[in-house]
């Protein structure tokens, strides 16, 4: 009799168990508790997503993006409100009031920014002869070029804007011809006497790379300050 209700006991212990089993895996399915054992979900092993590629054109929503096309890509962080001109971007608070960074790889620089029709001179590749080509612009004036890094490359920073008493109207098509992609034409110049930019000159693995920070007119600092920051954000070398 003993061993009898010994077995029915632990028949009646193993269906218990059985049904405990079963209410824990119920339970665990409706609260969180429970999870920490499963296996991760895919997004939370998943890369990091990239930066978004930079637009044509159009209006920039505020976020870092991938500028493709030359020899060593970059990433630009912009804060809302900037616009996309491809090479150009910019922030536009007037007809006389902007900031802008831009980007090129030009070849060619004036000997004088303002009669520069037909005398644009090819430019050995070197950063350091370009700095020099900007430094004996005539009509424009540089400030001593000073070593930089950039994501990793070497380069030559320096200023350069509108000599004093220089007028725009005097000069051939209406523009200060700054530096150019081609000998018979000028790609980069300024419309008006009241321009000044930020030069970083750097070789990308023997590909010149020039860009810079515009400011038009009486900018504001702030404007100033934040088109600095967008200027100061390209990185050859992101993540690392």
């Amino acid at each position: 009799m003993w061993t009898s209700n010994r077995r029915t006991s632990a028949t009646h212990l193993s269906r218990v168990r059985q049904t405990s089993i079963a209410l824990a895996v119920l339970v665990c399915v409706g609260i969180s508790a429970c999870t920490a054992a499963d296996p991760p979900s895919p997004a939370s092993t998943a890369e990091a997503p990239t930066a978004t590629p930079l637009p044509e054109s159009g209006e920039l929503d505020a976020d870092t993006y991938l500028v493709s096309g030359f020899t060593v890509p970059f990433e630009i962080t912009v804060p809302g409100g900037w616009e996309s001109g491809g090479w150009f971007l910019h922030k536009d608070i007037s007809d006389e009031m902007a900031v802008a960074v831009n980007f090129q790889v030009p070849g060619y620089v004036p000997m004088d920014a303002c009669a520069w029709n037909g005398a644009i001179s090819a430019v050995d590749p070197s950063v350091e002869a370009f700095a020099t080509a900007m430094a004996a612009q005539l009509s424009t004036e540089t400030s001593p070029p000073v070593s930089v890094m950039v994501g990793g490359f070497p380069g030559l920073e320096f200023a350069h804007s509108v000599a004093a008493g220089v007028t725009i109207t005097d000069c051939d098509f209406g523009k200060i011809c700054l530096h150019s992609d081609v000998k018979n034409d000028c790609t980069r110049w300024h419309s008006s006497v009241d321009e000044r930019e930020t030069y970083r000159v750097v070789d990308l693995n023997g590909e010149r790379f020039v860009m810079a920070v515009l400011e038009i007119g009486s900018v504001d600092p702030a404007l100033t300050e934040e088109a600095r920051a967008v200027f100061d954000s390209i990185d050859f070398a992101p993540g690392t």
